[in-house]
């Protein structure tokens, strides 16, 4: 199923330095939404914290990580946001398969950004050992919120050096014009 299960609530605000409102869309796998959820909210957090008015952030979340870079072409497709995260934990369930859904979703994040211009962040993550116990469930679920805060920090950061290349370019083409 490739539909967009959720859609939680948006926050709208005019980005710092005069330039437009940042649109930051959040796409989380619902395996193992008990940890990839940390990762959600830290990154959220940190996209709030790390501008001084807040962007618009809207979390969407799908089936599985292999349904990922599908809604992401379609969210960067749209025009509606200026970069996506997405978020997942994939892992080994005992068949030899999830090296090869890690690879699909992130070679088609890489995809969606470099055929739509809009910055695509990884957090789907694929550890080599994981077990349902208590002890791995809590490690994980710390490390996602470290993990969400990293990705919302190179988001902040790629946004702000895409601007600065922009800027710089249509600084050098108006100078051209003269």
């Amino acid at each position: 199923m490739n539909q967009i299960l959720t859609n939680t609530p948006t926050f709208d605000a005019p980005e710092p330095a005069g330039l437009h409102a940042r649109r930051v869309a959040i796409l989380s796998a619902s395996w193992h939404e008990d940890i990839v959820a940390h990762a959600v909210a830290a990154a959220r957090a940190e996209l709030l914290r790390s501008w001084s008015t807040p962007p618009r952030v809207e979390h969407f979340q799908v089936p599985g990580a292999f349904e990922i870079p599908l809604h992401a072409l379609q969210l960067a497709a749209s025009g509606d946001y200026d970069a996506i995260i997405a978020c997942g934990l994939v892992v080994n369930g005992g068949i030899y398969r999830h090296d090869f859904v890690a690879a699909a979703v992130i070679n088609g994040l890489m995809q969606v950004q470099l055929q739509t211009a809009v910055p695509v962040f990884s957090a789907v993550l694929t550890p080599r050992d994981f077990h349902e116990h208590e002890e791995h469930q809590r490690f994980f679920r710390e490390h996602f919120v470290k993990k969400g805060t990293e990705v919302a920090r190179a988001c902040v950061e790629t946004l702000g050096s895409l601007a600065k290349l922009r800027h710089s370019a249509s600084a050098r083409h108006r100078a051209q014009s003269l």
